[in-house]
């Protein structure tokens, strides 16, 4: 018995340490899950007015509600929404009163590109929302001339249309044109793979004790 005691041992540990860290995924599954329903809860709460001093951590996903004016100038950002295909996220510059800040007013189809006019006075509710969607090894660098860009990024579309750093995502705005489809946030966006984490463990556990199993049952052959 005591020459299978190292393999034993060696089998015990190993999945030991899977199925610890398995049980760790599931943990981190059950409070990701419980940060979910809380930005959900949050998202979907009674809209407000813009706050004056904003704080992008405390801020963020706020339920706003206010009336400005849609300007002339915007951006498309590249993007595709199921099912519909590729298009663009629709970007414009939005004056609050004596404020200027961006607002995303939802999703363009290619073929609609160029049939996109202002809009002036509206009423929207949305959310307040700092992306991150800029990754500074794969993301082309914006297309001035075409007035094309590859992602919402954020201190760069600020810089560009000379506006706070804030963005509000349009969940409705009254009136609104035909060709655009309000694209509200939701937590779809948020990743959660624990679950799949923890299912990769607890199969590298299982991998780990067959794998000692045919170690020793190799050792018991060679004494035959």
């Amino acid at each position: 018995m005591t020459k299978y005691l190292v393999p034993i041992l060696f089998g015990l540990l190993g999945v030991s340490i899977l199925l610890y860290l398995g049980i760790w995924q599931i943990q981190r599954l059950q409070w990701k899950q419980e940060k979910l329903d809380k930005i959900s809860a949050m998202m979907s709460g009674i809209p407000e007015d813009i706050p004056k001093e904003i704080d992008p951590i405390l801020h963020q996903y706020l339920p706003v509600k206010l009336s400005g004016t849609i300007l002339d100038e915007k951006v498309f950002v590249l993007t595709s929404r199921p099912p519909i295909g590729p298009g663009y996220r629709l970007i414009s510059k939005f004056r609050v009163n004596d404020r200027f800040v961006l607002l995303d007013r939802g999703f363009v189809k290619e073929s609609n590109r160029n049939q996109i006019s202002s809009l002036g006075l509206v009423n929207v509710t949305g959310n307040l929302l700092w992306p991150n969607e800029v990754d500074s090894s794969f993301t082309p660098e914006p297309d001035i001339e075409k007035n094309l860009w590859f992602a919402r990024d954020l201190a760069s579309l600020s810089n560009h249309f000379q506006t706070e750093p804030v963005l509000i995502v349009a969940r409705s705005v009254n009136p609104e044109l035909d060709q655009v489809l309000p694209w509200p946030i939701d937590t779809t966006g948020i990743p959660n793979n624990h679950l799949q984490y923890a299912i990769t463990w607890f199969s590298l556990s299982i991998i780990w004790l067959g794998m000692t199993a045919y170690w020793i049952s190799r050792m018991k052959r060679r004494r035959e």
